[in-house]
């Protein structure tokens, strides 16, 4: 595990979380006076170095919040999930790698007065639901992009992490899916749809629109 003072010396650098048998890579960046710190819950058969991930955590430290993008798997792992796509619908197994990654952050010197929140993409969405719904105390917000929270299943009603849905408007299945899912979730959850964009929002200014609205929702809800 990277220490707290290595940290310290470079904000945007590599960390090792421990998670009980597995040792996951991430990248930590805090930027000063960060009081948020946000954890990338990536989505199928990506990683840490997801690019639009990546896009949106950089405007997210440039609105002043931490961001911490890890695997959620291990090299061996991503390896057999590339050729069966085993592990990536696996949300139990995505969920606990995320628990163990917030127990990591509050456990850190540098992270751990960090009110601490999640952006999930795709399956990565279902587990931040799943984790916030285990860790109730330690999970203040939640944003999911493209996200499939029916994968979340009875862990719903249990989120009390005030939840922002943001879906492409092309994305037709999906917004059932997350109209679906919003229905069961008790707790303050809104859905967002950006019009025109697709599942990827690789169109001009979707992903964009995604940091804008994460970032609003972190700064208020973590506040």
């Amino acid at each position: 595990m990277t220490t707290s003072s290595t940290v310290e010396t470079d904000p945007r650098r590599p960390v090792q979380i421990s998670a009980g048998d597995a040792t996951l890579e991430g990248s930590l960046s805090i930027p000063e006076d960060a009081s948020r710190l946000v954890l990338f819950a990536h989505g199928s058969g990506s990683s840490r170095r997801s690019p639009r991930n990546r896009f949106v955590a950089q405007k997210l430290n440039d609105a002043g919040l931490a961001t911490l993008l890890f695997d959620l798997l291990t090299r061996s792992e991503e390896a057999v999930d590339l050729r069966t796509a085993q592990h990536r619908f696996d949300i139990s197994l995505l969920a606990e790698r995320l628990v163990h990654a917030t127990k990591w952050a509050r456990e850190n010197k540098i992270t751990r007065n960090l009110r601490i929140g999640y952006f999930g993409a795709s399956t990565g969405g279902a587990a931040a639901l799943v984790a916030a719904a285990e860790l109730p105390r330690d999970v203040g917000a939640i944003v999911s992009r493209g996200g499939r929270p029916d994968l979340a299943g009875g862990a719903l009603p249990r989120v009390r992490a005030p939840t922002l849905l943001v879906v492409g408007g092309e994305d037709d299945v999906v917004i059932d899916l997350n109209e679906q899912a919003r229905l069961q979730m008790r707790g303050e959850v809104q859905l967002e749809i950006i019009p025109g964009a697709t599942h990827l929002f690789e169109e001009p200014g979707a992903l964009e629109r995604v940091a804008h609205l994460a970032a609003d929702w972190f700064v208020v809800k973590l506040a």
